[in-house]
């Protein structure tokens, strides 16, 4: 499994907006796959009310959602710990 950041816009309530979440996953599929179900579970917003921008492979090591650093959590110490902000 890779990890992923899944940026979009989606309804809150009335509003529309931005959102970001890091999910690991088997691919790009996936990932848009299961933010679609955590943002509908969340939010109960349909999969055509949520507009996915784009898909992206990160390290799992610049992430701060618990399900990806529990998910990698023996890859990122083996990696001496996790990144304070992503290196470009």
């Amino acid at each position: 499994m890779k990890a992923y950041r899944v940026s979009g816009i989606a309804p809150f309530g009335r509003m529309r907006q931005g959102f970001s979440i890091d999910i690991p996953a088997d691919d790009e599929a996936d990932a848009e796959h299961r933010a679609y179900s955590i943002m509908g579970s969340r939010h109960k917003a349909n999969r055509r009310a949520i507009s996915i921008e784009s898909i992206a492979e990160i390290d799992p090591r610049v992430s701060k959602e618990a399900r990806v650093l529990n998910h990698f959590r023996e890859q990122i110490a083996a990696a001496g710990g996790p990144i304070a902000s992503e290196e470009e």
